[in-house]
This record gives structure tokens, sequence and C-alpha cells, in this order.
């Protein structure tokens, strides 16, 4: 059983940056991949990127690989999202997730958080 809560969502213009965290309670973060998610209003979840248990490896959707980083601090219990050069259509609201085993889909994941709102203006 764990807790997640993301913070650090806001309204930016087009080529700006936020930094995204996701804080959790419960059970150790090192015992799960953790990633992040994005659903825009009428749309499907989809996959952002994921983390392995240490850090040590990382998967990118290609909508956002070159311009996000994901990363986690396992003795803070918080994963991170660095977003830069963002885009209009990066506007939705971010998720985080925890689950046992390296995978994309939404429906594998076993935790989530209630998710933070990120606006991108042109």
């Amino acid at each position: 059983q764990v807790q997640l809560v993301e913070s650090g969502g806001g309204l930016v213009q087009a080529g700006g940056s936020l930094r995204l965290s996701c804080a959790a309670s419960g059970r150790t973060l090192s015992n799960y991949v953790m990633g992040w998610f994005r659903q825009a209003p009428g749309k499907v979840r989809d996959f952002v990127a994921y983390i392995s248990l240490t850090g040590v490896s990382t998967y990118y959707a290609d909508s956002v690989k070159g311009r996000f980083t994901i990363s986690r601090d396992n003795a803070k219990k918080t994963l991170y999202l660095q977003m830069n050069s963002l885009k209009p259509e990066d506007t939705a609201v971010y998720y985080c997730a925890a689950t046992r085993v390296f995978t994309t889909k939404v429906d594998e994941y076993d935790y989530w958080g209630q998710g933070t709102q990120v606006t991108v203006s042109s």
C-alpha cells in the first residue's frame, strides 16, 4: 500500500519549464517502479515516462523524449519530472503512479496520485 500526492503544476508559456514532484507515503518507494502519465480533457490517459527502482533505467514516450527528465529520491520518497521546452500540446493533468513491473500501460499500475494541472500557453 502506498499513497501518492503530486505537486508543482501551474501555468507557463511555451518554451518554459516546470518541475513536478510526487511525494509517497506508506511502503518504501524503492519497492516500486514509478511512472508519470498525463490526461487532457476528453482524452485517454497517456504514458509519459517511467524509472526503475534505483533510478538506473528510464524510458520516455517519443512525444517528450529530449525535453522531459524523470528522476527519484528514494530516501525522500519523492519522484520528479523536470519538463523543459514545454509546448501547448503538453497541457494536461499529470499523474504519478507506482507498479512492481516495467510497463507503459495505465492498467498495469497499482497506485495513483490525484494529479496536478499543467497548462502551457502559446
